[in-house]
């Protein structure tokens, strides 16, 4: 794996791939073929060279993921929780540092998302970093400080699974990535899917 600009500590990133899809009718959306890849794909390609280790948080099709070469994570809280349940299985996976997330849904991530992120949250001294665009927080973009692993398994532990709820309860700041839109663009639905595929071939050709 190619490992980011001179990381110290290093900056792990986890593919967030555990939800249901329910409105994918309830497929797993990592191993939906976008163009001629599965969706998961696109996020790990995007990443690899941006972090210095990456593990993807799933909750089934376990052996399917594996094949990609990187540590898989099952949740180990709760019944599909949410993107927070995700990153706790990260957190105590990751060594000493940062953690930085992405949805295996959004297959447009830029490529200085890491660069950015890890800027702002030193010029901040925030806990959390949490991407936005022009007009709101897109909260599963973010960078986190392992040592808010104890915090967020405690939140878990009480049934919370608000993940703006959790933030507020740290040092976070927010990074703007209004010139960089289309990384949020995701694929929730079928049409979305095909909303993708032709942009994907647009952007190819």
């Amino acid at each position: 794996m190619t490992l980011s600009a001179s990381s110290n500590p290093p900056i792990t990133g986890v593919i967030l791939a555990g939800g249901m899809g329910r409105r994918m009718g309830g497929e797993d959306k990592g191993l939906i073929t976008l163009g001629s890849h599965p969706m998961v794909e696109y996020a790990l390609r995007a990443m690899d060279a941006q972090v210095d280790s990456l593990v993807i948080s799933v909750n089934r099709n376990q052996e399917l993921y594996a094949r990609y070469g990187h540590p898989v994570l099952a949740d180990d809280v709760g019944e599909y929780f949410g993107p927070l349940a995700g990153m706790a299985a990260a957190l105590q996976a990751a060594p000493k540092g940062w953690l930085i997330t992405v949805p295996c849904d959004s297959p447009l991530i830029c490529g200085d998302y890491v660069t950015r992120m890890r800027d702002a949250q030193e010029q901040s001294g925030a806990e959390v970093a949490v991407a936005r665009d022009s007009e709101r927080v897109q909260p599963v973009f973010a960078l986190l400080s392992t040592d808010l692993q104890g915090s967020l398994l405690r939140f878990l532990a009480t049934g919370e699974r608000k993940i703006d709820r959790w933030y507020a309860m740290h040092r976070c700041t927010e990074v703007d990535f209004s010139d960089r839109e289309e990384m949020f663009l995701n694929v929730n639905r079928p049409e979305d899917r095909a909303a993708m595929e032709a942009r994907l071939i647009t952007a190819n050709e």
